[in-house]
């Protein structure tokens, strides 16, 4: 069963490295390793003086402009490219925690036929804060599951979960359901699983398969973040209009605040709120982006090029 690896860049640093040698000493080797970076220039100025090809034989590298990448679009175009029976989406800021990532998530994606994709538990870095390491565990957990439309009515929006920081999709049911979004801005991911979903396949979450992954975002780019969340789910009423994302958000806010004051961290609770009314105006405000002037939602959104193609 061939695997392949498809990673879109964006000034990759440290962590591409790191993750191409982690990839490179895997127990099931990926066949193909297909980059997709935006703007030359900045893959070019990570691997001067090192001989990137001679190195990684299996990677290749497609090269596009800013203006070009688009979230679905470009890991589309990726897959497109691919052969394999699955292939493996990964950021390049994912670092596999140890030497049997692809394999797991192939041994879950495989479990059953009926399972389009599997996507891997992330696990905090070393240096991230206390409110990062809390919603990690509350999104990934330890337990293993696979959702499907059973799970809808019980575990709402979350049946629909997937990230491709770490997925992997079996390759016949992913052309045979149309494959990513072209022209998202955020959410491709989801879009599909709850495609998948409504077609009668399932989801895995393979908490065995992990990555090291996680940002200490600060409120202003939460806001913006979710803005973008915001939008992709007023662009999609066929995915989130039936379940609610709120309700969600809120569980969330609620066990993050009481884990920290059990842990004698009542002041984090001050940059909890702070975050999370960040959050919530950025994916209110997203939500009603069509009522809002094209120059707002510029400045509103983190993903500024995506409205270029449109306004």
């Amino acid at each position: 069963m061939k695997i392949d690896v498809i990673i879109p860049t964006y000034r990759p640093g440290r962590k591409f490295l790191e993750l191409m040698k982690r990839l490179a000493g895997q127990s099931v080797r990926a066949d193909r390793i297909i980059i997709m970076n935006t703007e030359e220039k900045y893959f070019d100025g990570l691997l001067y003086g090192t001989d990137f090809a001679r190195e990684y034989p299996e990677a290749e590298v497609h090269h596009l402009s800013k203006r070009e990448y688009d979230h679905g679009g470009t890991r589309d175009r990726a897959a497109a490219k691919s052969s394999a029976d699955l292939f493996l989406c990964m950021t390049d800021d994912a670092v596999p925690a140890d030497e049997h990532l692809i394999e797991r998530l192939r041994d879950a994606v495989c479990k059953e036929d009926d399972i389009a994709v599997a996507y891997a538990r992330q696990l905090p870095g070393k240096d991230s804060g206390e409110i990062e390491r809390f919603i990690r565990s509350f999104n990934y957990p330890e337990q293993s599951c696979i959702k499907g439309e059973k799970q809808l009515e019980t575990m709402g929006v979350k049946t629909y979960f997937c990230s491709n920081v770490c997925a992997m999709y079996r390759r016949d049911i992913f052309r045979k359901l149309g494959g990513f979004e072209k022209h998202t801005i955020f959410n491709e991911d989801m879009i599909y699983a709850a495609k998948a979903v409504k077609a009668g396949y399932r989801i895995a979450y393979a908490a065995d398969a992990c990555v090291y992954h996680s940002h200490d975002y600060t409120a202003k780019e939460q806001f913006h973040r979710n803005f973008d969340n915001g939008v992709s789910q007023a662009q999609h009423p066929e995915v989130f209009s039936g379940v609610s994302s709120e309700s969600e958000g809120i569980r969330l806010v609620k066990q993050t605040a009481s884990h920290l004051l059990r842990s004698g961290k009542p002041l984090l609770v001050l940059r909890l709120t702070a975050d999370c009314t960040a959050r919530y105006l950025g994916f209110f405000l997203g939500k009603h982006y069509r009522s809002l002037p094209p120059g707002l939602v510029l400045r509103c959104s983190l993903n500024r090029d995506y409205w270029k193609k449109r306004y």
